[in-house]
């Protein structure tokens, strides 16, 4: 067996078997760039801990950083680290019971509706690729059909990426086990969702609802009820 990619695969592996580190990269999958000290904030750990975390997530690859003033800002490399976040929180499964009110009102609504990164997930982001499946704007396998290009640049001003990354494709949802919208596609369906209105940000996490505008755009263009 080559020891090159096992090599890899343990560097990984141990540069994710820490509980500050881990707890970074599950926020960093709102897609946003945070700053250092907000991270140690919401990690509860000191700065200078925060620091020394974050540049081995740096050095590895798996973060990208920029400067400003003061202020050092991380996020995700890219679509790739958060699609493995999220198969590897599909792996492990729910997370264990919550032990107060508070922590069961977050885990109810990220369930019910998040971003992943850069498109929707939990119940909402699913229910819409149902949708879009049901109405043959996706394949069975989620690959976007001359129906749902249509159906997205008439309706959503869609316009293709000229990069490389994949107009539409599958991303398992380690809430509800099956696969949402990723992609190109889904990244442009989240952001409408938002720039309308139609959906936002429940306080500063990745947890998103529905606005009543939205209940009604979604039942119009796609059947969906509320959730």
């Amino acid at each position: 067996m080559d020891g090159m990619p096992a090599d890899k695969l343990a560097d990984l592996a141990a540069l994710l078997a820490d509980r500050t580190r881990a707890r970074f990269l599950l926020t960093l999958l709102d897609g946003r760039a945070w700053t250092s000290s907000e991270l140690a904030t919401a990690a509860g750990v000191s700065a200078s801990t925060a620091s020394e975390h974050l540049t081995r997530l740096v050095d590895a690859g798996v973060l990208t950083e920029r400067r400003q003033g003061r202020h050092r800002y991380v996020q995700l490399a890219g679509q790739r680290e958060a699609d493995l976040l999220e198969h590897l929180l599909a792996y492990v499964g729910p997370a264990t019971t919550a032990k107060t009110l508070k922590a069961t009102t977050a885990s109810a609504a990220l369930a019910r509706g998040r971003t992943c990164y850069d498109h929707l997930a939990g119940r909402l982001g699913v229910a819409i690729t149902d949708a879009m499946t049901t109405r043959n704007l996706l394949d069975d396998d989620l690959t976007l059909t001359p129906e749902g290009l249509a159906w997205l640049t008439d309706t959503l001003d869609f316009t293709p990426p000229t990069s490389r990354r994949p107009i539409a494709k599958p991303c398992l949802d380690w809430t509800e086990r099956r696969s949402h919208l990723a992609g190109a596609a889904g990244a442009h369906i989240c952001a409408s969702l938002h720039a309308h209105g139609w959906v936002k940000k429940i306080g500063t996490g990745r947890a998103v609802k529905v606005t009543p505008a939205g209940e009604e755009a979604l039942r119009d263009l796609l059947g969906l009820v509320p959730l």
